[in-house]
């Protein structure tokens, strides 16, 4: 009996030591040691931390992907990436797996990577791992950029800002956050019926108010006709392809094949829904 509750108690401090690690030391930007690369995390509150990637080059910026890692209710801490050219561009998961000294993430389902692990070597410095969990590994440094007391600093803070609103938008600390843009198209139902046409998009029109309502779509508006058969353009207040597809498809348009569509990441300013409000008083016939 005493054997068995010495195992115990070994085996309780074991579990205790092995444990999941939240991100805060990620907070903040961080470049590559060989590239100009770098990758930018913001803390939207205890659970979640929303990041991209992106390129620097000429004084421009060209985002390459956007991450969220984010703890659920059951506590488990999910990193999540949605990559510009991959995986036609639909957010992967990768779950948190125990570890006491690094952050550990994988997703065995996954081609490449499998495994991401970042590492803290020291409070400026980042050790980047990516791999398929067995030979093929792929590491990089990040440094973090120094941030010369942004609190403090004139010369980039903002007077006005006001972070209640940040944090109800969802505003990284530049203002910005990630949307779907999404272009519609000339779908494959090429029919003829016109009260069959107008019906299927007065049911567009009602779907379009609706989702505005809801708050997931923020800009709609037509396009010139062009060679191309784009026929218009939405800006959804979302920041996944799965969640955009299961929206789109509640377009009559959609539904019956009148428009097609092509899903885009967009990085834009965190303030693009207020103008709403505004946008409902400025109208004065309806379509």
């Amino acid at each position: 009996m005493k054997y068995l509750l010495v195992f115990l108690t070994v085996l309780l401090t074991q579990r205790s030591i092995s444990q999941t690690i939240f991100p805060d030391f990620l907070e903040g930007t961080w470049k590559r040691k060989d590239k100009n690369h770098y990758e930018h995390w913001d803390r939207l509150n205890s659970r979640t931390f929303k990041g991209f990637s992106y390129m620097l080059k000429n004084g421009s910026i060209t985002v390459t992907e956007y991450a969220t890692i984010h703890q659920r209710k059951e506590k488990e801490i999910v990193y999540s990436v949605a990559v510009k050219g991959q995986n036609s561009g639909k957010t992967v998961n990768f779950k948190q797996t125990l570890s006491d000294t690094a952050l550990v993430f994988e997703n065995q389902a996954h081609d490449f990577p499998k495994k991401i692990i970042y590492k803290k070597l020291t409070d400026s410095e980042v050790l980047v791992q990516i791999s398929d969990g067995g030979q093929k590994i792929y590491s990089y440094t990040l440094l973090k950029e120094n941030t010369r007391n942004t609190t403090l600093d004139s010369n980039n803070t903002n007077p006005n800002y006001n972070y209640t609103l940040a944090e109800k938008l969802g505003a990284d600390n530049y203002g910005m956050k990630k949307y779907i843009l999404v272009v519609l198209k000339t779908g494959s139902n090429q029919t003829n019926d016109k009260e069959f046409i107008n019906n299927t998009f007065r049911g567009h029109l009602d779907n379009i108010n609706n989702l505005v309502e809801q708050g997931k779509l923020i800009v709609a508006g037509p396009l010139e006709q062009n060679e191309r058969t784009f026929r218009g353009i939405f800006i959804l207040n979302v920041d996944s392809m799965a969640e955009a597809n299961e929206i789109l498809l509640t377009d009559p348009a959609i539904q019956e094949n009148l428009l097609a569509y092509e899903l885009f990441n967009w990085y834009g300013s965190a303030a693009l829904p207020e103008y709403l409000p505004s946008a409902d008083k400025v109208w004065k016939l309806s379509p």
